[in-house]
């Protein structure tokens, strides 16, 4: 009995010590997208906690809301980080929706085991699912989350738990998002096929309209498997459309998380959600990021979009500039006081740092300013007659 008390502490000091170190190296709320982290409770008498990721757009809301399902990385899933999907969350914030993305029981900083469920796929898919069910419980409560419009996405295995959640027919859900849905199972006899009958199964008890995204090659799914799948689930009854957006960089899996993705999807899903009558149009455009440090202030030099007044640039410069012009903040553009040097970061926390770095490297002096941070122009040293 002394023993077995002793090996219980030493594994709770392990997890403590796990969860101390992932929080040390945890990186900052991302303030620009209004990010949050939540432990939302499971419900049961040994019920346990789930981290959760929680974005908000601007104003005070209500929002609707849009539900991010992640994937399942190889080994241990406690070892897995925190997904945040910072960039696709961001398409949908612009949107007006608030954004929420659940670590499943047994990942990252969540408690508890991950269930896999043997070679049953379509059981695991299901017992996803509810922890999917608990986050949204809990946002009923929250006063600013419109839980009568609701969007369900996942990718990879949460591709899996989003149509199995489905089959729940969760009041306010309006529709689903399938970004290579589906869990992998080689060493399981006949695993395509299970899956494929899977999401049959789920099929036949829904009514939600669904949007799946496949490419050919997928590292994990060939083109006749996931139009099979597809198949499958239409023969259950399911409402699908599938984008079959062919190859994708080195492997289409990895489409969704992919800044080079969001051109393929974000189109689609806005037309989808125009069908299921939810917000579509981007109310506002939002930075990824705010800037490390303190914007200088602007000054009446010039006005911001003119790239012939910009000092001392060359027509090379001047091209760099309306490049500049059309970039994504965080942004900030620098040039040489003494002449002829430029840069420009955008898209970055430290833009302003990064772009006098690469001037001053190009000048070959520290003789390089701040021109232009975001869209103001910040120069403050008067052109040379």
């Amino acid at each position: 009995m002394e023993l077995r008390r002793c090996l219980l502490l030493a594994v709770l000091l392990l997890l403590a010590a796990r969860a101390q170190a992932q929080d040390h190296l945890a990186p900052a709320l991302n303030i620009a997208l209004r990010e949050e982290v939540l432990m939302v409770q499971t419900p049961g008498v040994f019920g346990g906690q789930l981290q959760t990721t929680l974005y908000r757009p601007p104003g005070e809301g209500p929002f609707p809301l849009v539900v991010l399902n992640h994937g399942k990385a190889p080994g241990d899933p406690h070892f897995q980080p925190r997904q945040r999907y910072e960039e696709q969350a961001r398409e949908f914030l612009q949107r007006g929706y608030m954004v929420v993305v659940p670590m499943r029981q047994g990942f990252a900083q969540s408690t508890g085991s991950y269930i896999g469920g043997g070679c049953n796929v379509e059981s695991n898919g299901r017992q996803q699912a509810k922890d999917v069910v608990t986050v949204l419980d809990y946002l009923h409560g929250v006063r600013d989350a419109d839980t009568s419009r609701i969007l369900v996405v996942g990718q990879s295995h949460g591709g899996l738990t989003t149509l199995a959640f489905g089959t729940l027919n969760y009041p306010g859900v309006k529709g689903l998002v399938n970004f290579a849905g589906g869990l992998r199972q080689d060493d399981c006899p006949g695993w395509q096929a299970t899956l494929s009958r899977a999401f049959q199964s789920y099929a036949s008890h829904t009514t939600l309209p669904s949007l799946w995204f496949y490419g050919d090659n997928d590292s994990y799914w060939q083109p006749w498997h996931y139009r099979e799948m597809y198949r499958y689930y239409q023969a259950g009854g399911g409402k699908a459309r599938l984008v079959a957006f062919g190859n994708f960089g080195s492997d289409a899996h990895a489409m969704f998380a992919s800044h080079a993705g969001l051109k393929i999807w974000v189109p689609e899903v806005d037309a989808f959600l125009a069908e299921l009558g939810l917000p579509h149009a981007v109310l506002q455009r939002l930075p990824l990021t705010v800037h490390e440090a303190p914007v200088p202030q602007a000054t009446d030099f010039a006005r911001f979009d003119d790239e012939k007044v910009v000092p001392r640039l060359k027509e090379t410069g001047r091209q760099g500039y309306l490049k500049y012009l059309a970039a994504e903040s965080p942004k900030a553009f620098a040039v040489s006081a003494t002449g002829g040097a430029w840069a420009f970061t955008a898209g970055r926390a430290d833009a302003m740092r990064l772009a006098l770095q690469r001037c001053n490297g190009f000048a070959k002096d520290d003789s390089c300013q701040l021109y232009a941070v975001d869209e103001a122009v910040v120069w403050h040293v008067s052109p040379a007659p």
